[in-house]
């Protein structure tokens, strides 16, 4: 029988190789050097280390792949000369105390780029979040792991995009955007597989004037004939208002913040609910100035924004998107501590009609909601769809229908409180007809089919024209009209449910938040968020 007689002693201790574990990590910690991390600090960017220790709970990440990289061994093979590491730094941490999965880019090792990169760094983060039911944030800066021209040279061969043992991995991601929250920062120049990276989440940020986000960059534009700088090519002002990326903030710190406010919405994954916060504000509150805030001069415009502050949980409002589809004003909210989502027509832009961008918009919210079971509060002002040129030759129709289907296949509570404008056929989709309305009108609500002014020129076109006095004819029509399309006539039919005090809004809201929290199903939704 084989001798297992104990050894004790230094000889039987592996502190030799803890040893020689701590330097592999304290190389691995350096990143590209000091002279790249000082680059990087003079271009305005923190290195991906300062990253991920600002957005963390303090002292909460752990690492995973601390010294994965790329070394060169001298001729025996034994001794480690030179030491590269992977440009990507991945574990687990916290959040206000709630697990994440987070990666981020190391742009001082090869900007990002794939000759530097092990692909394992990128695929274990989506596997591991997706896996485990736990949010991802990925900050990307560079390709983001993407080709190069020079791995044809390191590696001998060309790339076969999506060939065997060539995936990008957005097959992952992809997946994930029906599983877990994905929260994806552009902190710097991102292009190509990166730029698919950021705007493959849930939530995508970037830093004005750091960041600019392209397919390719200026050098291989400007090949085509077109020169332009990264932020002409990519900046904030270009792809915020394209709907690429949802929002543009002044520093990496304000978009920290802004992911962990995203995600204190969200549940940690889509077989679990969003999480209620005690509540700090009174669902009974009635703000006075909602009772005079819409004019009776319809053809004057007000602040949907101010209605939002006042009836939802105060100061809770977290609005996405700002600057794309402006007819259409996203975000999330609190009523009575539930999160909730709110969408709502803007009236200072186009009377809140939907053209092509703000059914995009519509589209991925209403999606978002359902993916994470958020109830959704509809603030209703809708002039139906865009018409012009602009309008039919930007696809407005075909937007606009995805829009509608989005929400006639969304089977979260709803709720919508009609403002004022309900038209066309935009208008009719301001709830699901798959469900038992929760519906309410302010005494400012005017709907109709088409609104009177200009549908009672074509309605009426032959009676007018044969009147002695066309104008005076049009004015009588007008004002017979008016009388028959007050809110109370359609209430009288129970075509409006109820019409309320304005400052009765916010009570009512939170009754709904109330009743429709149990009704919240976790699990995956039929119909999930698409990038």
């Amino acid at each position: 029988m084989m001798d297992q007689t104990l050894t004790t002693g230094p000889s039987a201790s592996w502190q030799a190789e803890l040893d020689e574990l701590a330097e592999r990590r304290r190389i691995a910690r350096q990143m590209g050097g000091a002279e790249r991390v000082a680059r990087q600090h003079a271009g305005g960017r923190l290195t991906v280390r300062e990253r991920i220790e600002q957005l963390l709970d303090d002292g909460s990440f752990q690492e995973i792949g601390s010294i994965a990289g790329k070394p060169t061994y001298d001729a025996s093979g034994s001794v480690m000369t030179d030491f590269m590491p992977a440009n990507g730094v991945f574990g687990r941490g916290a959040i206000e105390q709630r697990p994440v999965v987070i990666y981020g880019d190391d742009f001082t090792v090869r900007g990002g780029s794939a000759d530097a990169s092990i692909k394992g760094k990128y695929f274990m983060p989506e596997q591991m979040a997706g896996e485990y039911r736990l949010p991802l944030i990925r900050m990307i800066e560079g390709s983001g792991g993407g080709g190069s021209v020079k791995t044809i040279e390191t590696r001998g061969h060309a790339n076969l995009p999506g060939g065997i043992g060539q995936s990008s991995g957005l097959w992952l991601c992809a997946q994930n955007m029906g599983r877990i929250p994905v929260v994806a920062l552009g902190l710097g120049s991102v292009a190509g597989l990166g730029a698919a990276r950021l705007a493959a989440s849930h939530y995508s940020i970037m830093v004005k004037h750091r960041s600019a986000v392209f397919v390719a960059g200026p050098p291989v534009v400007e090949r085509l004939g077109e020169t332009r700088t990264k932020q002409e090519l990519g900046g904030h002002q270009v792809q915020v208002s394209a709907g690429t990326v949802d929002d543009a903030v002044d520093t990496e710190q304000e978009a920290f913040e802004r992911t962990r406010r995203f995600l204190s919405y969200l549940p940690s994954s889509v077989w679990d609910l969003p999480p209620r916060q005690r509540n700090w504000d009174n669902p009974d509150r009635r703000d006075e100035h909602l009772i005079s805030l819409v004019p009776k001069d319809r053809r004057k415009a007000y602040s949907m924004r101010r209605i939002i502050g006042s009836v939802v949980d105060q100061a809770s409002f977290f609005e996405m998107g700002k600057h794309f589809g402006r007819a259409i004003i996203t975000g999330f909210a609190r009523l009575d501590g539930w999160p909730v989502a709110i969408l709502a027509g803007d009236p200072l832009f186009g009377g809140g009609a939907w053209g092509a961008a703000a059914s995009r918009k519509i589209t991925r919210f209403v999606d978002l909601a359902q993916t994470f079971h958020l109830p959704m509060v509809h603030l209703v002002d809708c002039f139906g769809f865009a018409v012009g040129l602009q309008a039919e030759s930007s696809a407005t129709m075909r937007h606009a229908v995805t829009a509608i289907s989005a929400i006639h296949q969304s089977t979260i509570p709803w709720c919508a409180v009609i403002i004022r404008n309900v038209f066309g056929v935009g208008g009719g989709a301001h709830v699901p007809h798959t469900q038992t309305p929760i519906r309410y009108a302010w005494p400012s609500g005017n709907w109709g089919s088409l609104p009177l002014e200009g549908g009672v020129e074509a309605a009426y076109r032959a009676e007018i024209a044969a009147a002695d006095d066309p104008d005076a004819k049009l004015k009588q029509i007008e004002q017979r009209l008016e009388q028959m399309r007050s809110p109370f006539r359609s209430a009288e039919a129970f075509l409006i449910e109820e019409i309320i005090d304005p400052r009765d809004t916010r009570p009512l809201l939170c009754a709904f938040a109330n009743m429709a929290a149990p009704l919240r199903t976790p699990g995956q939704s039929l119909f999930t968020m698409r990038p």
